[in-house]
């Protein structure tokens, strides 16, 4: 049976991840309302509906991480064109975790797998599912609508939802994660308009 944590104790750890990432921690940079951003000096970029924090580490050549509150309360993650045979991420060890990786035979349909992969595996998940996947267009291209739902060490239940497609042979996604208490759905409207703000230049 699965540990629930006292809602006191969890909203004292949602606090303190907030404050380490604030605006101006280690790097993190204001994406601010209405200014037109490259992602990972892709040719995708976001003109966000409000400001928005990118942190300065990222997991991957290709990608960036935004957040409100902190990555662990709402994290939106950008794919910005992840070329065929590459993992979504950067791999820690090639040999001990291997990731899997994009293929150049990749259908829509195969993502939602590719990402569960890659969250098993990266970040030592037990507990992912998908819970529905639709077609659905993103940047003006055939595109799949996914959600999903897992729970990492801290053993707090977190919920997501995924946009992506294929173009010229490369992936485009965009993925938003939280906590299922409270802050997915608050965060998940933010999501939202960021998606329909994503251009290709």
């Amino acid at each position: 049976m699965m540990r629930r944590l006292p809602t006191r104790r969890l909203f004292a750890a949602l606090a303190v991840a907030a404050i380490a990432i604030s605006p101006g921690h280690a790097g993190n940079a204001l994406r601010g309302r209405g200014e037109a951003v490259p992602i990972a000096g892709s040719n995708l970029t976001i003109t966000p509906g409000r400001d928005w924090n990118s942190l300065g580490v990222s997991p991957g050549k290709m990608v960036e991480v935004w957040t409100l509150d902190g990555e662990d309360l709402n994290a939106v993650t950008f794919y910005a064109g992840i070329e065929a045979e590459m993992p979504l991420v950067r791999e820690i060890s090639k040999k001990r975790l291997p990731l899997p990786k994009f293929r150049r035979q990749t259908l829509l349909a195969d993502i939602p797998e590719l990402l569960e992969g890659t969250y098993r595996a990266r970040r030592m998940i037990a507990t992912f599912h998908v819970t529905g996947a639709t077609p659905e267009s993103f940047l003006g291209h055939d595109g799949i609508r996914f959600t999903f739902d897992y729970v990492e060490e801290d053993e707090l239940p977190r919920r997501g939802e995924a946009r992506a497609t294929i173009i010229d042979g490369r992936l485009y996604m965009a993925t938003f994660a939280g906590p299922r208490l409270y802050y997915y759905d608050r965060s998940l409207p933010d999501f939202h308009a960021l998606v329909e703000a994503a251009r290709l230049r």
